[in-house]
């Protein structure tokens, strides 16, 4: 079997599925089952190109009707394949949590409707950005990505979330824009968006030309990834989301602008003179998304700060040009997407327990619900850094890789990077002392919390992912439960599974950093071999 063939099948079948689910749109239970079939299915083949790669080297295959290079090529490198694979397993893990909050409600009034199979269009338009071998379909997926989470960001309608996705949409297009000029000038300069031809004509050119198709694809996928100045539509737009759509989109959507910066910064631009800008908006995104996090009252935003925060770590392993550098900035983008949704999961147990995720009213959850106390610390702890989790492996990688290369930015870049882990750790620490260790009353009263049942309750619109709930400010309209009696909730098994699977992949990460580290610097090298890159897409007889 030519493994090539299994290229189209990450954005075919949640394609495929997602028109399955709209026809059986008043059957939940079909679209809950073809959904995770599918995604269920995309994990099987992630794995399989995952271990191909790695193994057997790049896989290519062309599209279309028309002769190579100008058809639309889908190429997995070991980058690609460990990003399809880590996005795969959230997406699965991440819909089995929304399944257990309620979202088959079954009324055909409902917006629940339309949710798998925009879910599936979403899986399809990561995968496609993983495999994209030509700027033009990149952009594409960027566009699948766009109408997928637009969808699901103003599910419900609430004020809250029109306003959160009215800033979306409209920073969504001002990028996307921007990205249709950047691939008209590409064009208009080198006569190709294919980026493997461009790896090769690229240095033929105008190195002021060069500079200036460089400096728009960085400021489109700075935008897409929430880099600092170009941040600040994130924290208002993903605490307003449902929390299985914040999780997704925490997780995986700012991974994929960081996955094209790479793609694009060292195949395309590897000599450039922008790595200490890159370096330098690295440092700002730390700082200014750190600083944001400790100030906030709720926990979904102080998370999300910590998100843009944290990228700026990736940008650090970016901006440093080097091997080592690649290697652990690959390294902590897998360990981010899944420690990032597992927070953001873990969170909307703690709204389910506590009524809220401000953490001034909050308290005994440590005592109330021992074991979610233990899922919110481990990837707490992971985020910010404490040994021997894979945030401590990735970030002892990232400064040793900075150490390595010296100069006053590597430097500053490890000071910010050690400071920023500090202040993260902060912000955890506060978070867990209001929500867990502090008692619930004043007179000490503690929640209670019944054990899950062994079959799930899908629920009715209120308790699914359509249902109205708002952003976790001090003015949000969610009361907390009356002081005066304990709490008792009912955690649905599928949350807590989904979001307990995702807490022991990020432990299994730690685990086995070593080998996932190995991984990560046979990917570096191979991403710094362009001309073998190119000549595993490009036909010999192209230049």
């Amino acid at each position: 079997m030519n493994m090539a063939t299994l290229l189209p099948l990450p954005v075919l079948l949640p394609l495929i599925g997602a028109a399955l689910t709209v026809v059986a749109r008043h059957r939940p239970r079909v679209q809950i089952a073809v959904s995770l079939l599918v995604l269920a299915a995309g994990l099987g083949v992630a794995i399989a190109l995952m271990w191909h790669t790695h193994s057997g080297g790049p896989l290519v295959l062309w599209l279309g009707a028309w002769s190579e290079p100008l058809g639309i090529a889908l190429v997995a490198d070991r980058l690609s394949a460990l990003m399809l694979f880590v996005s795969s397993f959230v997406l699965i893990t991440v819909l089995v949590f929304a399944i257990g909050q309620g979202v088959a409600d079954g009324d055909e009034d409902s917006p629940l409707a339309i949710y798998f199979p925009t879910y599936l269009v979403l899986s399809a338009g990561v995968s496609s950005a993983f495999l994209a071998g030509d700027l033009f379909n990149l952009f594409v997926s960027f566009e699948m990505l766009l109408f997928g989470s637009f969808v699901l960001l103003t599910l419900g309608g609430s004020g809250t979330r029109i306003r959160a996705g009215t800033t979306y949409i409209i920073v969504s297009m001002v990028s996307s824009f921007l990205f249709l000029v950047a691939i008209a000038a590409v064009y208009a300069a080198t006569g190709t968006v294919n980026l493997a031809q461009l790896s090769l004509r690229l240095p033929e050119i105008d190195s002021t030309v060069a500079l200036a198709l460089q400096l728009m694809l960085l400021t489109v996928f700075g935008i897409k990834a929430a880099v600092f100045p170009m941040s600040a539509w994130l924290p208002d737009s993903y605490p307003s989301a449902p929390v299985p759509v914040s999780a997704v989109f925490a997780g995986l959507l700012t991974k994929v602008g960081v996955y094209a910066i790479i793609r694009t910064q060292f195949l395309l631009f590897p000599d450039s003179p922008l790595h200490e800008l890159i370096m330098v908006v690295g440092l700002l995104t730390m700082t200014v998304g750190i600083l944001g996090a400790i100030v906030q009252p709720g926990i979904k935003r102080m998370l999300s700060f910590t998100l843009v925060s944290h990228i700026g770590y990736m940008l650090f392993g970016i901006g440093l040009a080097s091997h080592a550098g690649l290697s652990a900035a690959i390294f902590y983008i897998a360990h981010h997407i899944t420690v990032q949704t597992a927070l953001f999961l873990i969170s909307g147990l703690i709204e389910r327990a506590g009524g809220s995720t401000v953490i001034d009213r909050l308290g005994g959850l440590a005592a109330g619900a021992p074991l979610l106390a233990f899922l919110f610390f481990v990837p707490a702890m992971n985020l910010a850094g404490i040994p021997p989790f894979s945030g401590f492996v990735g970030k002892v990688g990232l400064i040793q890789a900075g150490v390595e290369v010296g100069g006053p930015m590597a430097w500053a870049l490890i000071i910010g990077s050690v400071v920023t882990s500090l202040l993260t750790l902060y912000a955890i620490a506060k978070t867990w002392s209001y929500a867990f260790w502090r008692p619930r009353t004043p007179e000490g009263q503690e929640m209670t919390f019944e054990m899950p049942s062994l079959t799930p309750s899908f629920g009715r619109l209120s308790d699914a992912i359509g249902a109205t709930v708002a952003a976790d400010r001090p003015s949000s309209p969610i009361t907390p439960p009356s002081f005066g009696t304990p709490v008792r909730r009912e955690m649905p098994p599928a949350m807590l599974g989904a979001a307990t699977t995702v807490v022991a992949f990020s432990i299994g990460l730690s685990l086995f950093a070593g080998p996932l580290f190995a991984y990560t610097d046979a990917a570096a090298t191979q991403m710094l071999d362009r001309a073998s890159y190119a000549e595993a897409v490009l036909p010999k007889e192209v230049p």
